[in-house]
């Protein structure tokens, strides 16, 4: 029965408009009616019993529209980051979709399904050797989630790159069934350069995700078609630095994480098993000790 229901759900995406469904949402989220918005966030806040104790403002009083409690912060010290220097930490509370290795070029979606660096990265071959061999882990963002997105290492922001695509949901459900499902969806590619190399952090849209943003960037509308899109960090004037557990940016509405690591790490997610519950900040891996004596 459960198999049944998510063929079901694949097939009802399949037909509806998502990009029309998503503009929608993406409406409904940010009207400034009070009655409205506090409507909407009430319920929420029932249906996904969202702890309101740790949100910074009040609930809902405190913010203008459903979306800008979608991305709600957090009071201060509700997310310690892991101070040890081989600590990869969280970048997003979620689900631990997959994790592990990287056979060659190919990662591992769910049971029967991979899909390539090439397609995930829409980049050139040298930015995908990088990471032949290397080692990734996919986080799923549910709804009821904090939804912004944080730093697993420090590094600098070195480029990022918009990939149009489409917007089908990123659950548990689609991603057993929809093969290259993360190179289907619109995503930001963020690549960065630590200590111990290189790092990649994709933010990857889904239906009803009506933008993402970034620090840099601000906010990225979706965009079915056309050409990847390379960001012009010269001109964002944001430092690029940022620190383990900084702030990266946001999405409006739920998704996933995709982290990528060098070969030279690759057994840095060796403990992290798939549908464990994660928090930003939290040990979720390490680094070897020879990539952080290099520094």
């Amino acid at each position: 029965m459960k198999q049944l229901k998510a063929w079901l759900f694949l097939t009802l995406q399949q037909l509806i408009p998502r990009s029309l469904l998503t503009r929608l949402v993406h409406w409904l989220t940010r009207i400034r009616t009070s009655s409205v918005k506090n409507f909407l966030i009430r319920h929420f806040v029932k249906a996904y019993k969202v702890d309101v104790e740790e949100v910074l403002l009040p609930v809902p009083d405190g913010f203008a529209s459903f979306n800008d409690f979608f991305i709600r912060e957090l009071k201060p010290r509700q997310r310690p980051v892991d101070p040890d220097d081989a600590a990869i930490v969280s970048p997003a509370d979620g689900t631990v979709s997959a994790a592990g290795s990287i056979e060659k070029d190919r990662i591992f979606q769910a049971k029967g399904l991979h899909y390539t660096l090439t397609d995930l990265l829409a980049t050139d071959l040298a930015d995908v050797d990088n990471f032949v061999g290397g080692a990734f882990a996919t986080i799923y963002l549910a709804p009821y989630n904090y939804h912004r997105v944080h730093c697993p290492l420090a590094g600098r922001l070195t480029a990022a790159r918009y990939v149009p695509g489409d917007l089908f949901s990123v659950n548990a459900a689609t991603v057993s069934l929809l093969p290259n499902l993360f190179t289907r969806n619109e995503r930001l590619v963020c690549h960065f350069e630590t200590a111990s190399g290189p790092m990649v952090v994709i933010l990857v849209g889904a239906m009803n995700v009506g933008s993402i943003n970034t620090i840099w960037t601000g906010e990225l509308k979706p965009r079915k078609r056309g050409v990847a899109d390379d960001i012009d960090l010269r001109s964002v004037g944001t430092d690029t630095a940022v620190a383990k557990g900084d702030l990266l940016g946001w999405f409006n509405m739920g998704s996933t994480v995709i982290m990528l690591f060098p070969a030279s790490v690759t057994e840095c997610f060796a403990t992290l098993e798939s549908d464990r519950m994660v928090r930003v900040g939290e040990s979720i891996g390490s680094i070897k000790s020879q990539s952080v004596n290099a520094r």
